[in-house]
């Protein structure tokens, strides 16, 4: 199924090149900036039954946005970016359906499993998404957070899936060295996120074509979703129609 986002950066929706993110913005390579709001996305994909979406913020000045899209949408938009135990609770209150988070849960490039334990005790699993975006090296996939510029020794493998499932509703992959490249999904690490998740997977990156999306359908037999960014042409992209997606959802779905 096709997963719609809506990123922020600087309070606009934009398509970046993942690998680019940097904590002061300097050099971050954006392939797209809108000049409709968020919340303009955010109804689009109400009125077209898309679910599961998701709302991120890339760094600071996206809360405005952010909440307008959650408004506009309630109930219908996971919210990533900047989440952890003290602001988790604000965010499902303003029509968040899901948190989802990273860096926080993290301290020193290990996970911090009592971190863990406290935010699902303020949310819920059920409403808990963990981003587990990736990089590889060597032969293995390792979570990386800080805006995706920190390895952490947490490898996405079966075993670790399969710990994690206990705390969450979902996992959020994006693999950040084809993020916003438009040459293709990691077909590797969706035949291993494939294999190995035991709970509804987005993975996100490098999606150019419509191809992609019925690949990474049928590599997983329908496990993982495909959130597709820069190839959109809802962002300027020329790989994909948009309406083509909704289509695509509407046919899986049986609708």
């Amino acid at each position: 199924m096709f997963r719609p986002c809506i990123d922020l950066r600087n309070g606009r929706v934009v398509q970046i090149v993942g690998g680019t993110l940097t904590d002061s913005g300097a050099g971050t390579r954006t392939n797209f900036e809108s000049d409709r709001p968020a919340d303009w996305f955010a109804r689009q994909y109400r009125e077209d039954g898309l679910t599961g979406g998701h709302v991120i913020s890339l760094g600071p000045g996206n809360e405005h946005a952010a909440r307008a899209a959650l408004e506009a949408y309630p109930g219908g938009l996971h919210l990533g970016g900047g989440v952890n135990a003290a602001n988790a609770r604000s965010w499902l209150d303003a029509g968040a359906s899901h948190v989802i988070v990273t860096s926080w849960v993290f301290r020193e490039g290990r996970l911090d499993d009592e971190r863990l334990k406290e935010l699902v005790g303020i949310v819920g699993r059920d409403r808990l998404v963990l981003d587990l975006s990736c990089r590889r090296r060597g032969d293995d996939y390792f979570v990386v957070t800080d805006r995706w510029q920190k390895f952490t020794d947490l490898k996405v493998e079966q075993t670790i899936l399969e710990r994690l499932a206990s705390s969450c509703a979902e996992f959020l992959v994006h693999a950040v060295d084809v993020e916003g490249l438009c040459r293709g999904i990691d077909r590797e690490l969706v035949s291993r996120l494939a294999a190995a998740t035991p709970l509804p997977t987005t993975y996100a990156g490098g999606a150019s074509s419509m191809q992609d999306l019925e690949e990474v359908t049928a590599i997983s037999q329908g496990r993982v979703d495909l959130t597709i960014g820069s190839a959109l042409d809802l962002f300027g992209g020329q790989g994909v129609r948009y309406a083509d997606c909704v289509a695509f959802n509407r046919r899986t779905a049986g609708v």
